[in-house]
């Protein structure tokens, strides 16, 4: 049976999953989108053969239902969505901090509810998206939220307690990455490189790094010795990140981003 799929507030994340499912073999009769812009509604239609709808269209028509507003305006859209979405529709949320007993509280009772934090390396294929079940949603529910998450990077099911944990290292994670990328250009820069040399040289080893730690099976701790030599450069500069903090550093900022994703369910802060 031929499954409609409604990405309701496409924007970045939401064009980049439906731009993922389309090359993963969804067909376009089967997507609808919703924008709050006429023109970007029009712009989804042209480039991609889907068909714009308002939200409560969506809700009426649309198997399943792939929330991607902000957190804080997903009370406005589950107000224009809960008169039409009937029981069975499987809702699909992307937004940081929320938990699935939120919409179950707003749905028609039974409604199933999956919880998704991806990431913005979606938009280049490589996302992690991490993946909890609501009080209804079934094991089918989770293989088709992870079919439709897997056309655009890894899937992991947790459960739904560590979803802030998860939010804080998984979806924030390439910031501190573009972060730490940026400072330590700076220190290329510093150290008297040409920036666009810097940025290269920087580039290529966070890829590399990268490619290693997921292929190489090795323990982090290991890869590092491997290029940590006594007396030598590395270990120096390794001396001073810790001198500094930067291991302490790391793990406060991680608790910040949780506290903040739990503050984004409240609706505090």
């Amino acid at each position: 049976m031929t499954q409609k799929v409604a990405v309701l507030g496409t924007g970045k994340i939401g064009e980049a999953l439906l731009s993922g499912m389309i090359r993963a073999g969804w067909a376009p009769a089967d997507l609808l989108v919703t924008a709050r812009r006429a023109e970007r509604a029009e712009e989804l239609r042209t480039r991609y053969g889907v068909a714009p709808v308002s939200n409560a269209e969506a809700a009426k028509t649309a198997d399943t239902l792939i929330l991607t507003v902000k957190p804080q305006d997903m009370g406005t859209l589950l107000d224009e969505l809960a008169p039409h979405t009937p029981a069975e529709r499987l809702i699909i949320s992307g937004a940081a901090g929320i938990p699935t007993s939120y919409f179950e509280q707003r749905l028609a009772e039974g409604t199933p509810v999956v919880r998704v934090m991806t990431n913005t390396p979606a938009l280049v294929d490589e996302a992690m998206s991490v993946i909890s079940a609501g009080t209804h949603a079934t094991g089918e529910h989770l293989a088709h939220a992870e079919a439709v998450f897997g056309a655009v990077g890894k899937t992991l099911r947790v459960p739904e307690t560590q979803q802030d944990a998860a939010t804080a290292l998984s979806g924030s994670g390439p910031a501190y990455f573009y972060f730490l990328v940026e400072a330590m250009t700076d220190a290329g820069i510093l150290l008297g490189l040409p920036r666009d040399k810097a940025h290269d040289l920087i580039v290529q080893a966070a890829i590399g790094a990268s490619v290693m730690l997921r292929d190489s099976g090795e323990h982090p701790v290991k890869l590092r010795e491997n290029v940590t030599s006594p007396a030598g450069t590395t270990i120096n500069a390794i001396r001073e990140l810790e001198n500094h903090g930067v291991r302490a550093a790391l793990i406060a900022a991680l608790e910040a981003a949780r506290d903040r994703s739990r503050q984004l369910a409240t609706g505090t802060g």
